[in-house]
């Protein structure tokens, strides 16, 4: 079952797998969180397809959805992971995940951090600025150990993305300027307790074209002929991730399409077949594969604007008010008894940015259950409790079968850490 069959319609009601969505919600309530392990595992398995017979480690982006049966699901099915904090770390952990299958990126380090991914034991360090590189070295003396590293470099490569999810322009943050990491490889070479292993770029997220990859790959193969001549070889090249989904009407390659695409570039360098190549994905692993399911509170109508007002907030779903990202609205009961109007998807919370969807054609009445597409990826990840508001159950669907992999918080959770004044 792929991410696109897995939410269908069946005698006028919306399904995941082979549940009705209407039944989920009396079951569990909402708003919910409904993800499809078919089309998590689909989308997984078209990136190992793509990969077979290479030296490839397919690696899932844990910020996209850390939720700890996600990550066993996928450590079942043989993926790495790349974390961006300490806590990710520990949550592979806690699913099962295999530390030695891990990447640790990330501009912002701590040394408590280092110290535990190298007690861990993870599988490369990707690190993103020289002074971060030094407090690696003397972290991993501490402990006696040697640190694997890759430089993640910045190409200034534009992604043709959402400026707040480019990361591989010049202004950005992240990684370490194309023309400097040749002689912070060589710092790195130099220093005791660093073990060059590799090189990385991540150029952005929501990426819908080849073109912009290929432009980072001949970067990165650029550098690993400089290195070569320098003397300092490499053992892998990590590609990134940040293959788009469709949200509207985008067209995305398939991963097929831009592995190939990868390969080929590789394949025509003439060191290529040495060196193992990771990727990281995460929105094209889990984005289609979960909705937002939410109830529709009121209808109202502030003179020619029309409002369906549900239960589902800003605070579950952050893309719409911090991106202005566009999310597929379906109706959980498809009617020709009501007349479609056009109306705003907005949530009950204190700010005019708490609104999920805009100028919508829906045929919906008060009560009605709505589920937000493609809401598997930064969806919960992102949640908070603005507003006092607990955060969502999460359910997992397999086949006939639904499974809560989060328990919905209750109000006293949210305030049980906080002491009164004595």
């Amino acid at each position: 079952m792929n991410q696109e069959s897995a939410f269908r319609y069946r005698e006028h009601s919306l399904f995941a797998e082979d549940v009705a969505l209407a039944d989920i919600a009396r079951e569990h309530g909402t708003p919910a969180y409904v993800y499809s392990r078919s089309a998590i595992e689909t989308a997984f398995a078209s990136f190992v397809q793509a990969c077979r017979g290479r030296d490839a480690l397919v690696c899932f982006a844990l910020k996209a959805n850390s939720n700890l049966a996600i990550i066993e699901l996928l450590a079942r099915a043989g993926a790495g992971f790349d974390i961006v904090s300490g806590g990710e770390l520990q949550r592979v952990v806690a699913a099962g995940g295999d530390p030695s299958k891990v990447l640790f990126s990330g501009v912002g380090k701590s040394e408590a951090e280092m110290r535990c991914a190298l007690d861990a034991g993870v599988r490369c360090f990707n690190v993103e600025s020289e002074s971060e590189l030094l407090r690696l070295d003397r972290v991993a003396a501490s402990r006696k150990l040697r640190a694997p590293v890759s430089l993640r470099v910045n190409p200034d490569v534009d992604a043709g993305t959402h400026p707040y999810i480019s990361t591989g322009l010049r202004e950005n943050k992240f990684g370490i300027a194309h023309e400097d990491a040749l002689d912070v490889y060589r710092r790195a070479a130099a220093l005791a307790n660093i073990e060059v292993k590799g090189i990385a770029c991540h150029i952005g997220s929501q990426i819908t074209s080849v073109d912009p990859y290929l432009a980072a790959a001949d970067k990165l193969l650029e550098l690993v002929d400089a290195l070569h001549a320098d003397g300092i070889e490499l053992h892998h090249i990590d590609f990134g991730g940040g293959l788009g989904i469709r949200y509207r009407d985008e067209d995305p390659p398939s991963a097929q399409a831009l592995l190939e695409a990868l390969f080929r570039r590789l394949d025509r360098h003439p060191r290529g077949s040495r060196y193992g190549v990771f990727f990281e994905f995460g929105r094209s692993i889990v984005g289609n594969a979960g909705v937002l399911l939410t109830r529709v509170e009121y209808l109202k109508q502030n003179g020619e604007r029309r409002f369906a007002i549900v239960d589902a907030a800003m605070n579950d779903l952050m893309r719409p008010a911090l991106y202005e990202a566009y999310h597929g609205v379906l109706p959980v009961r498809q009617r020709d008894d009501v007349e479609a109007r056009r109306y705003d998807v907005v949530g009950p919370v204190c700010e005019s940015g708490d609104w999920l969807a805009r100028d919508r054609s829906l045929a919906i009445e008060e009560g009605d259950l709505l589920a937000i597409a493609s809401a598997g990826a930064y969806g919960m990840a992102m949640a908070s409790n603005y507003n006092t508001r607990p955060r969502a159950v999460e359910l997992l669907v397999d086949g006939a079968q639904v499974q809560v992999v989060r328990e919905r918080e209750s109000v006293a959770s949210l305030f049980a850490l906080e002491r009164r004044l004595r």
